[in-house]
């Protein structure tokens, strides 16, 4: 009987050995299973970590830009209140300069050298409101000069009694002056080169203004052309302490320019300098003809005559005369 059982002992013994050593490849798959959840869970909280530090920081971020977003914006309605600002400000200056250019204008347009308006040649007015007058600077140009041959009786030129006497004046114009003007006229400069005013420096402003003195003559011309010289009557103020030589500067009984004795009602300065110097009437009248033609030119560059070509024209033709006449010696003495 023990015989016959043996193989069922064995059998159960087998089966007992496969059991155990199932058990143990169960618990040690179960503890490895074990071992990776907990790695897991620990990459899982480390990741968890990351995403919220993630978060904070995006959180913080988010903060920064959008109170760096206000103060952009805060800084943007400053800047453009004060631009606005600005603008208004600029406006009403533009409007202020608007309406002087447009009176100015209007002055201008009313005044020629052959019909000065007073309002804008103060100097024309009588001799007992009459102060020191500037060839340039200011609203006002050319303050020097006066018409040199119109007297302060109002009595016509010398020159026109004789035509007027002997008929009626004519003219006829020249077609290569009036082709140099128009030519001149379509880009107005005072660039001497040009045709029309290289040949109006020969002609008449070069011997307008030439004088006795070539030195003080130069410098007479290039204070006429830069709009800066002055002219006033010599009993206007105190006479200044004069640096220059008599000699130079003359006096009220000589010409600084013609270097005559002559009696010098008026005195001219050049420019900032300080020395004043005494002029003849025939000098000054030289002068203020070459004044006159340079305040009709300068009022054609900057657009403010509104004649045609053929008016302008023959206004440059008259002051180009005035110029000749005054070269010649022939003046009005000044009554004002």
């Amino acid at each position: 009987w023990s015989q016959s059982q043996s193989p069922d002992s064995s059998l159960e013994i087998k089966e007992k050995e496969i059991r155990e050593k199932g058990s143990e490849i169960l618990r040690e798959q179960l503890d490895a299973a074990k071992k990776e959840l907990k790695l897991k869970d620990k990459e899982c909280e480390r990741l968890s970590q990351v995403r919220n530090q993630l978060e904070q920081e995006l959180e913080e971020l988010t903060a920064s830009l959008f109170e760096e977003a206000h103060k952009m914006v805060r800084e943007a309605n400053v800047k453009q209140a004060g631009a606005e600002k600005q603008l208004k400000e600029a406006q009403g200056k533009i409007d202020v300069l608007q309406a002087e250019v447009t009176a100015l204008k209007i002055l201008v347009l009313t005044s020629t050298p052959s019909s000065p308006n007073r309002q804008l040649h103060p100097q024309l007015q009588s001799s007992g409101t009459r102060g020191a007058h500037k060839c340039g600077g200011g609203h006002v140009r050319n303050k020097s000069i006066s018409r040199a041959f119109q007297s302060s009786s109002g009595k016509p030129e010398p020159s026109s009694v004789s035509i007027q006497s002997a008929g009626k004046e004519e003219r006829e114009m020249d077609s290569v002056l009036f082709a140099e003007f128009l030519l001149w006229k379509e880009q107005p400069s005072l660039d001497r080169s040009t045709a029309f005013l290289s040949r109006i420096y020969k002609e008449d402003i070069g011997p307008c203004l030439s004088f006795m003195r070539s030195e003080l003559s130069q410098l007479v011309q290039r204070a006429v052309e830069n709009n800066s010289l002055t002219i006033e009557p010599a009993a206007v103020s105190a006479l200044p302490t004069v640096k220059a030589a008599a000699l130079e500067c003359g006096g009220p009984k000589k010409c600084a320019l013609s270097g005559l004795s002559r009696t010098c009602r008026h005195r001219i300065k050049l420019g900032d300098k300080e020395n004043y110097y005494y002029i003849s009437p025939s000098s000054r009248a030289r002068i203020t003809a070459v004044c006159n033609f340079f305040t009709y030119i300068r009022y054609i560059q900057q657009g403010l005559v509104r004649h045609n070509a053929e008016q302008m024209f023959w206004e440059v033709m008259r002051l180009r005369r005035e110029m000749t006449v005054a070269k010649l010696g022939f003046y009005f003495a000044d009554q004002g």
